[in-house]
């Protein structure tokens, strides 16, 4: 397989509804984008995650280093159970902190899901469930694999040339190395869009035209980038391994009939705790861009993208109400004078636009197709493959119909010169099927 690498997005060589109305808070200008832990060059990806922790957390980088054989084999949860019980105290720093969440999470869901979703465990030991814990509370993101670990911790150059590595690994080989990778790319494409939001935040406060149409040109650039590169998982994930392998370790225990009422941390809860799996949609960028690009979303839909905010790190979810305090967008290039603003913005939503049907086909074909191709082999093949969430996403959601919402909200938020009104139901369903 071709490696992956940074510089140029490239795998050959190195992704009226319930909401609050706007608050009128005075936006800091210029908007600091290192306030909210995001990273000039690499966005909200951790800059230069680390491989190793000191030699006290020797058990824990052991058995993360070994979970794909230790899963295949069903030896995972023997050696979980003969792990000491390790304390936090001794991690020094945000990155330490990082790494350990992403070697606990990940033993976390293979602990859970070894034997598949007929016999998923249902209480983690202490000597998981101590430590995964008391990391989660220091960082504020919840004791599960989550997208700020399977994604924006996930990645190491393993050459000067730039080619990328992963650094934990759960079942999958190749597919799940160029899911995470492929995704970690698209991250890093939507750095310029993210630093347009900054630039365009300060244009308009500053009622400056020419450089809100720079930024928000930028913007469109970006979007229209990370449709480019989320194509990038038809040549490096097969649909048959993410369905049937890959997908059931980025489950979760809420809204899974598999695990109807969630999961026990021993020594922490005696009653079981639910949490959602990791999603695209605890990814920031997009909450950021549609928070900018003033998208309301259905009382569903928006429901479930507010409560993936709490599986973000918590100043990235701060970055996103810093954009929805920010003055409205909408309502600088409705003003007078501002045809050229409007143009630019209206493009910038059908990019949008664009990035959610493709990322519609991409669900219809790793999860939709490859469920009907499944059972289409008949019951005995249908044994062992994951089929509580064969319909929803990994965070729980009702994949295609929330997906379908989202696009369609954004296809509506187009605006029009005053006079003209939205959309027609004609432009709209074009839209819908670009």
């Amino acid at each position: 397989m071709s490696c992956f690498c940074s510089g140029n997005v490239c795998a050959g060589t190195w992704s009226k509804t319930m909401e609050p109305q706007r608050q009128n808070l005075k936006t800091t200008l210029p908007l600091c984008l290192g306030r909210y832990q995001i990273s000039e060059e690499y966005g909200f990806l951790l800059p230069n995650p680390l491989k190793e922790l000191p030699d006290y957390y020797q058990p824990w980088m052991e058995t993360a280093n070994k979970l794909p054989y230790l899963i295949e084999s069903h030896q995972l949860r023997a050696c979980v159970h003969r792990m000491p019980l390790l304390s936090c105290r001794h991690l020094q720093g945000h990155r330490q902190q990082r790494l350990a969440h992403l070697l606990l999470s990940a033993m976390t869901a293979g602990f859970v899901w070894q034997e598949g979703e007929q016999r998923p465990a249902q209480v983690l030991p202490r000597s998981l469930a101590i430590p995964i814990v008391e990391v989660s509370r220091i960082l504020g993101l919840p004791p599960i694999l989550v997208h700020a670990d399977v994604v924006l911790t996930n990645w190491t150059r393993k050459d000067p040339e730039g080619n990328l590595e992963t650094i934990v690994s759960i079942p999958g080989g190749e597919s799940l190395r160029g899911f995470v990778l492929v995704t970690v790319l698209v991250e890093k494409a939507a750095v310029p869009g993210i630093k347009a939001l900054a630039q365009a935040i300060s244009a308009i406060l500053q009622a400056d035209d020419d450089a809100l149409l720079k930024a928000l040109q930028r913007l469109r650039l970006s979007i229209e980038d990370i449709t480019r590169t989320l194509g990038q998982m038809h040549d490096y994930v097969d649909p048959d391994i993410f369905y049937a392998v890959i997908r059931i370790f980025l489950s979760g225990w809420k809204n899974n009939p598999a695990m109807p009422v969630g999961l026990v941390y021993e020594g922490v809860s005696t009653e079981p705790l639910e949490y959602s799996g990791g999603s695209a949609a605890q990814s920031t960028v997009l909450h950021a861009f549609d928070e900018f690009l003033g998208v309301l979303h259905s009382k569903e839909s928006a429901d479930f993208l507010y409560r993936m905010r709490d599986y973000m790190p918590p100043l990235h979810k701060d970055f996103i109400e810093e954009i929805h305090s920010a003055p409205s967008l909408r309502d600088y290039v409705l003003s007078p004078g501002r045809a050229c603003c409007l143009e630019a913005y209206n493009l910038c939503l059908e990019a949008l636009v664009e990035l959610r049907s493709y990322h519609i086909n991409i669900v219809t074909k790793y999860l939709i197709t490859a469920a009907a191709k499944a059972r289409s082999r008949g019951p005995s093949h249908l044994l062992g493959l994951p089929q509580a969430l064969e319909n929803r996403g990994t965070g729980g959601s009702t994949a295609m119909s929330f997906l379908k919402s989202v696009r369609d909200r954004t296809v509506e938020a187009i605006l029009r010169p005053r006079g003209q009104g939205p959309p027609s139901p004609q432009q709209g369903r074009a839209l819908r099927r670009s």
